[in-house]
């Protein structure tokens, strides 16, 4: 299955993302085509958070993102994140 299509994947993830991240926002809250990161998320993570979020994902899903431009183009929204680490 498509990771966008998981919601149980995609409430991993977003734990995940609060967790790692230390954010004050309940997981719940966080829109699957919302922006993770950039002057249009409300989240308001940066590059130490999307490091800290590779490292969690390497750790748990063994996915190693090393490319910074490949990391911005998964980490756009949450679909796009799970349909990364889940293809089909």
């Amino acid at each position: 299955m498509k990771g966008s299509l998981d919601e149980r994947l995609k409430t991993e993830l977003k734990r995940l993302i609060v967790a790692e991240c230390d954010i004050a926002i309940d997981a719940a809250e966080i829109g699957d085509e919302e922006a993770l990161f950039g002057s249009d998320s409300r989240l308001g993570l940066d590059s130490i958070d999307a490091l800290q979020i590779s490292i969690a994902v390497q750790n748990r899903y063994n996915l190693l993102i090393t490319d910074s431009k490949k990391m911005r183009k998964v980490m756009r929204s949450l679909n796009s994140f799970a349909d990364f680490i889940q293809p089909e």
